[in-house]
């Protein structure tokens, strides 16, 4: 079959795309601890290879995996998950699949790569079960009333008192305390409702979310001196806290970002500047000086 230029440069495209989402599928395949899923993967990579073979045929040329984009993969699976790595891979099979729609016309045969296409995505889906996903909930509950509690107790604490070393000391002790405060009634709403087996762990995952929260948050009133700096600081960590969780979560279980992200630092601003206020009626009302 002849093929025109710009046709054989699109071709070209999706072809070092397929040999690369081999090697990621092949790797994913190999660290991936249950039995099922790793042979869903390896399956799904071996497809990938016959699919880059049958562009090979038609542009008669050898292409060489984005390298870059096979170490991204992995590095992401270690840290963030397996869940979230074939996430994105669904994405980009979601992209190859508008691609094989445009060239249906002139390549017939490319409608069966496309259900290929299709029943990967659907292999995908039904295998992702992940630990970190199960208990997504708690770890949510634990970082939504650190962000909302602490931020919005640090804002008063900062009018209030205006001495970061202290403001530093009353967010930590504050902070641990409602970490096991939140832990506790984690573990006993779980228990009541009867929806998890393993309370201690759900329980566990909201209390470690809290403290590491509560560390980010204080962070700045431990290395600067001015409060009123570090405040800003503050409040820009737990924006920054709020957009990597969001987007992860919203990569992992397909959730929307931009409304929950809005949502939660709309939520963190509003009980900030509500508690800064409280801070600075505290002081002047009633004239308290530390």
């Amino acid at each position: 079959m002849t093929i025109d230029q710009d046709l054989k440069e699109k071709l070209l495209f999706v072809q070092k795309n397929e040999i690369t989402e081999f090697y990621v599928y092949s790797y994913l395949a190999r660290v991936v601890k249950d039995k099922s899923n790793s042979e869903v993967l390896l399956k799904i990579a071996n497809d990938e290879l016959a699919h880059y073979n049958y562009w090979k045929k038609l542009t008669n040329t050898e292409v060489k995996p984005n390298r870059l984009k096979v170490y991204l993969y992995n590095f992401m699976a270690r840290l963030f998950g397996i869940t979230f790595s074939i996430k994105l891979m669904e994405k980009g099979e979601q992209k190859a699949e508008k691609f094989y729609s445009s060239i249906l016309q002139k390549l017939p045969e490319a409608e069966k790569i496309m259900a290929e296409e299709n029943s990967h995505e659907n292999a995908l889906i039904d295998m992702l079960d992940e630990e970190k996903l199960r208990y997504a909930g708690s770890i949510v509950l634990g970082l939504n009333d650190a962000l909302i509690e602490l931020t919005g107790a640090l804002a008063g604490l900062t009018f209030a008192i205006q001495k970061t070393q202290i403001i530093a000391l009353a967010g930590l002790i504050t902070g641990i305390a409602a970490s096991f405060s939140m832990a506790a009634s984690n573990y006993l709403s779980e228990k009541a409702e009867g929806e998890n087996k393993n309370y201690i762990k759900s329980a566990s995952y909201t209390g470690i979310a809290y403290i590491i929260t509560v560390i980010l948050l204080v962070l700045p009133y431990l290395l600067l001196s001015n409060p009123f700096v570090a405040l800003p600081i503050t409040i820009g960590i737990a924006i920054l806290i709020i957009f990597l969780f969001n987007y992860y979560i919203s990569v992992a279980k397909d959730l929307s970002f931009k409304h929950r992200f809005l949502e939660m630092v709309i939520l963190n601003l509003i009980v900030t500047a509500i508690t800064f206020g409280i801070g600075f009626l505290v002081r002047e009302g009633l004239g308290i000086e530390v």
